[in-house]
């Protein structure tokens, strides 16, 4: 017997027949047919719904005002993020000024992720993981192959700088556009000697939200961190929603009077931008 997709005819008839289906390895279109979406959020309100499967990326172009979940399903996922302002795209994610401005190197709820002109791009506005890193970076090509015996983009245990070389060839960025990453879900602490210790993953089902403030290309690439100890590449997945949220923003805007100095002004740079371009 021959198989269904064996002629053209059903070949056709068995891609068609696929419509509809949602699987744990790909994006949702559109995102309001993502099937539980966060409590208290209108599926209309969705703007981005995807998972990300351990080696892979995903990239969208998010308006201000969206709030941003990332979600580590099985307490083994990475997220290596970058951001770019979306309508001036060689304004982006300074990985130094997000840890040097807010005088803290590690990463939680109501850290600014900072621009290389004093803005704030987003805002961790929740977190019950607590595991990130704004020091290491993502992974190389280099150093994938040393550790896994490959870091090709293909391969079975892709780099991150591999990854976001393409996410951000997507937007018409090049490699010279790609800088320093933040990581989320794998935590990283600097020992009295210097010494960078990984301490892992905080388990499965945690979640970090962050509020845009202004509008981004948001580059994740799921992968190992640099100094994850285990010694197979075995990077988990992560979920990605994202959703229209100006209420939080307002709410983040009116609160930065009563903020660190250091916060309220990189607000007032992102606003008085947002105020100049309208």
């Amino acid at each position: 017997m021959s198989a269904p997709t064996a002629s053209t005819a059903g070949a056709k008839a068995h891609a068609r027949a696929q419509e509809g289906a949602i699987t744990d390895s790909m994006p949702v279109v559109p995102a309001s047919r993502w099937p539980q979406p966060p409590s208290g959020v209108a599926p209309d309100a969705m703007t981005w719904a995807e998972t990300v499967p351990g080696g892979r990326y995903a990239t969208k172009v998010l308006a201000r005002g969206t709030r941003l979940r990332l979600r580590d399903v099985t307490g083994s996922a990475c997220a290596h993020l970058l951001l770019w302002r979306a309508d001036a795209p060689w304004e982006r994610l300074n990985v130094a000024d997000t840890v040097k401005v807010p005088w803290q190197a590690y990463l939680g709820e109501g850290h600014p992720l900072l621009s290389d002109q004093g803005r704030v791009l987003a805002t961790v506005v929740a977190d019950d993981s607590g595991h990130h890193d704004a020091l290491c970076g993502t992974t190389t090509l280099a150093g994938n192959a040393a550790k896994y015996g490959s870091g090709q983009l293909h391969s079975q245990s892709p780099a991150g700088r591999e990854l976001f070389t393409v996410a951000a060839a997507k937007h018409g960025l090049t490699p010279a556009d790609v800088a320093p990453s933040v990581s989320f879900f794998h935590g990283v602490v600097v020992e009295s000697d210097g010494n960078l210790t990984s301490k892992g993953s905080a388990g499965l089902d945690k979640c970090v939200d962050l509020v845009l403030h202004l509008p981004c290309i948001v580059a994740i690439a799921n992968t190992a961190h640099p100094v994850d100890p285990a010694p197979e590449f075995d990077t988990g997945p992560l979920e990605v929603l994202a959703w229209r949220a100006h209420a939080d923003l307002a709410d983040l805007i009116d609160r930065a009077d009563d903020a660190d100095p250091e916060y309220r002004r990189a607000v007032a740079n992102s606003e008085d931008a947002v105020l100049a371009a309208s």
